[in-house]
């Protein structure tokens, strides 16, 4: 067997194990969907897990209200397939509560938002464990993770609390009102989940494959044109031929200029690039330490 077809079988046993020990360990999991490749990774290797049975647990997408169309026609289409159950946390709602603030600005992001959201959505359903896509190659906050990070009674994570994981054995226990986040794609790479997708041939949004777009080259990030940010003095949409690496809320994830329209072309792009894959997040720019000041206060 392929080195690199060897190593994906290891990482997604491996997975599924984590999976697995989710569903034997908790009472009420939840699997967070965003309709990206990381979050489709993820439920797709649910569905393994748990085949011929469907997944024991339902998808919660936290909406930001600010999606790429084509983002949310996948989610439906491909949840409905796959006979999961979705349930949508609205950041909407929660700023038409009073819970959170609309930023200003020509492109205001939601991002930090949706901790609110996701907490309000984890505590309303009773959700004792939360499972995502984050892997520790993302950020450097992201590396600081086990595979089962606990949160405290206010949903918050600190990182010097993160219990030890030897021998593959994971500790779930926790007081009232506590909760767990489980990332079983902690030792993934982004070119393990390329690999992944395609030997798997699971189908993806179109946003991930070069197409031609609309976009404005705002500090850095090429921003797609989207009903929900506005141009600046001096700025102007041009078409480009681009793809995204990540897909968030459409007011800070910037594109990438690429020819890649197919897997393999992916492929190559990926494992030559220097620039990381959130490299053109702009909310990630905003500090230093802006994901793990999110994370501390509930983010994913």
């Amino acid at each position: 067997m392929d080195y690199r077809l060897s190593q994906l079988k290891q990482l997604e046993a491996e997975a599924i194990y984590v999976i697995r020990e989710t569903a034997a360990q908790f009472e009420r999991p939840v699997l967070l969907f965003s309709g990206g490749k990381d979050s489709i990774t993820l439920a797709w290797l649910a569905r393994k897990a748990f085949w011929p049975a469907k997944i024991p647990f339902p998808m919660m997408h936290v909406d930001t209200g600010h999606n790429f169309e084509e983002t949310i026609a996948f989610r439906d289409k491909f949840l409905s397939d796959m006979g999961a159950r979705l349930i949508v946390a609205s950041v909407q709602d929660s700023i038409d509560q009073g819970k959170a603030q609309e930023e200003k600005g020509p492109n205001p992001s939601r991002n930090a938002l949706q901790s609110i959201t996701l907490l309000d959505g984890i505590e309303q359903n009773k959700f004792d464990a939360a499972l995502g896509g984050a892997r520790r190659d993302e950020e450097k906050a992201r590396a600081k993770e086990r595979f089962f990070s606990h949160r405290d009674d206010f949903g918050q994570w600190e990182p010097k609390n993160q219990r030890p994981e030897l021998w593959d054995l994971f500790n779930g226990y926790k007081h009232k009102g506590e909760h767990f986040r489980v990332f079983p794609l902690s030792n993934w790479t982004e070119l393990d989940v390329w690999m992944y997708l395609h030997e798997e041939n699971v189908p993806l949004p179109n946003l991930y494959f070069a197409h031609k777009r609309n976009v404005v080259n705002r500090d850095g990030v090429l921003l797609a044109e989207n009903p929900f940010i506005s141009l600046m003095k001096g700025e102007a949409y041009e078409e480009r031929m681009i793809r995204f690496r990540t897909i968030g809320d459409a007011t800070c994830t910037g594109a990438v200029e690429s020819e890649a329209d197919t897997i393999p072309l992916i492929i190559d792009e990926i494992a030559t690039t220097r620039t990381t894959e959130r490299g053109g997040r702009a909310d990630d720019k905003r500090s230093d330490s802006a994901m793990e000041d999110r994370k501390k206060a509930g983010y994913f």
